[in-house]
């Protein structure tokens, strides 16, 4: 919901620092790849209850995230790159909660199954959609950079980092948080399903 506000903000300082890396020899592929490494090692992390190490890994991951899209965006962006950073990103978020449920699995393991099946649902929903806007030409007016067509929703990616966020803050309400978050997730995915059917039926003309 807030991700084009945020990434507007954020597109000066990530580009500066992109073009550092760009001088260094980084690549926006290596940087993902770096970048999902890092961020894995918060589920030893939370396994083993050192949440507040597994916030600090989880926010680098984040960081990685954006610059290499902003590497990208100096150099040039490619459908492979676009591939694997969306791809590494859902990994990376379910691997997050199902760290959570090994951590407690008798308090956790319900709501963070919950929690996994409705990604299905905003992920499903968000890639089914973004092949059959790329068939029919749609645009994607709040990412114009990203290389697949991104479908908004209450919840996208600053909404899920700022959870697994208070998930490592508040581990003992993770039941709580996992459970409304859950609700979000559904909420979303029903209202990209109903307006992907629908715009989907407008454009068979095309």
């Amino acid at each position: 919901m807030l991700d084009p506000i945020l990434n507007q903000r954020l597109k000066k300082p990530l580009s500066g620092a992109a073009k550092q890396l760009i001088k260094r020899g980084a690549t926006a592929d290596s940087v993902t790849v770096i970048g999902f490494v890092i961020g894995m090692l918060a589920v030893p992390a939370i396994i083993y209850e050192h949440y507040i190490l597994a916030l600090c890994l989880i926010l680098l991951n984040r960081l990685g995230d954006g610059l290499d899209g902003a590497i990208a965006r100096e150099t040039s962006p490619s459908d492979a790159g676009g591939f694997l950073d969306i791809t590494l990103d859902f990994i990376f978020y379910s691997a997050i909660v199902f760290a959570f449920i090994c951590a407690n699995p008798a308090d956790n393991a319900i709501a963070g199954s919950f929690l996994m099946l409705s990604f299905m649902g905003t992920g499903g929903s968000f890639l089914a959609f973004a092949i059959m806007a790329s068939k029919h030409g749609i645009d994607s007016p709040n990412y114009p950079q990203k290389s697949l067509h991104y479908m908004g929703g209450l919840a996208e990616g600053f909404e899920t980092i700022l959870v697994l966020c208070l998930f490592c803050l508040f581990p003992s309400q993770f039941v709580f948080i996992a459970s409304v978050f859950a609700a979000v997730c559904w909420l979303t995915a029903i209202i990209r399903i109903w307006l992907g059917y629908h715009t989907l039926v407008a454009t068979k003309g095309d």
